[in-house]
């Protein structure tokens, strides 16, 4: 028994239009957006204050606390309203 394949030896011909060294302007937009998450995060990583708030919260006992609170002190509209005005002055 004789196996016989018959392949094409070049490859077939990219599309010139798809393939582009020139960045488009959303992927430019994309690498920009990348760019200033990447800085935040590294921001947010140096900053003692983020640093401490995140050992508050992830604290066991804080996280049960906030999980069990409630809404015992409810407040008219009217009254936050005025202590929102006397607080802004």
């Amino acid at each position: 028994m004789q196996i016989t394949t018959i392949a094409n030896s070049t490859p077939p011909a990219r599309d010139a239009s798809a393939v582009s060294s020139v960045p488009s302007a959303e992927s430019q937009r994309i690498g920009d957006d990348v760019a200033q998450a990447r800085h935040t995060a590294m921001s947010a990583l140096t900053n003692d204050r983020f640093r401490a708030m995140l050992e508050q919260i992830t604290d066991p006992g804080a996280s049960g606390a906030l999980a069990t609170m409630r809404g015992d002190n409810v407040v008219d509209f009217k009254s936050a309203q005025s202590s929102y005005a006397e607080n802004s002055e």
